[in-house]
């Protein structure tokens, strides 16, 4: 009697041949081939600029719709509002920015794109870091329109331009390591709307209850509690702190501690997870 071997079994050893025989990928290599998935990246949003609305309306549209709908009743005026609620807004935007990081990963992997990386002689990991190395041109842009907004508005940072600076520095990091947690979702989930719908579930709630647009003292008691301990609270007050006074204070050192346990935690889980696509 003849057995008969599945084609999806002669696939898979066809494609564990083909990576047995791959040459091992030196760390110079793969730094090289990263920066050039990030210029692939940066080309792709160049031939797609919708991918840059979101980064450029948001910020300009959250500071002024905020700004004139709470900064009366919050603290009496405008211009009063705007050192609470510029940093808030900052966080904000450049937290959501992050999230488009899994939905593309997503894209790229139900196109097919991935099948053309298997056959090239490249680091597993730079198609996933690549991308995210791009990415942060874009919390660049979101940030920097937060700020100029708030300029424009009426806004005078205390800390002057090295506090703006250390703020934004500290923003960019931050997003960069959540979106660690969003290039995971993205490699677990079955398509780019469904990355979408547990990102927001995740982020929209650690945003809005924080103390990025209110007071913490204002708040019920129950409440209060979980913004003290909310992640994003930390960053909030930590580019509060930069911006208005130019302090390092301890919600620095708190934010910076989170963001480097969540990319320990996620960059792993999301390499592991990647690499079962390729």
């Amino acid at each position: 009697m003849t057995t008969t071997i599945a084609p999806e079994r002669e696939t898979v050893r066809a494609a564990d041949r083909v990576a047995a025989a791959r040459r091992r990928v030196s760390p110079g290599e793969t730094v090289g081939q990263t920066l050039t998935m990030a210029w692939r990246a940066l080309k792709k949003m160049r031939r797609n600029p919708e991918q840059f609305f979101d980064v450029a309306l948001q910020p300009i549209l959250f500071t002024a719709m905020f700004a004139f709908i709470f900064g009366g009743a919050i603290a009496g005026d405008v211009e009063s509002y705007l050192p609470l609620m510029i940093p808030g807004i900052l966080a904000q935007t450049v937290l959501t920015t992050c999230m488009a990081t899994g939905t593309q990963l997503r894209e790229d992997m139900e196109k097919g794109v991935f099948d053309r990386f298997k056959s090239l002689p490249i680091a597993r990991i730079a198609p996933l870091a690549g991308p995210m190395v791009a990415d942060l041109l874009r919390y660049t842009i979101a940030a920097t329109l937060t700020f100029g907004m708030g300029l424009v508005m009426g806004y005078r940072p205390g800390g002057g331009m090295g506090g703006v600076l250390a703020a934004i520095l500290l923003a960019i990091f931050t997003g960069w390591s959540l979106a660690w947690v969003f290039t995971w979702v993205g490699t677990i989930a079955r398509s780019a709307q469904a990355v979408q719908g547990i990102s927001m579930m995740i982020l929209f709630p650690l945003t809005f209850l924080s103390n990025a647009f209110v007071p913490v003292e204002t708040l019920p008691g129950w409440l209060a509690a979980f913004v003290r301990i909310n992640p994003v609270s930390h960053l909030v007050t930590a580019a509060r702190d930069l911006a208005n006074s130019a302090v390092v204070s301890g919600e620095v050192a708190w934010t910076l501690l989170a963001s480097l346990i969540v990319i320990a935690i996620f960059a792993p889980l999301s390499v592991r997870s990647y690499k079962r696509h390729m």
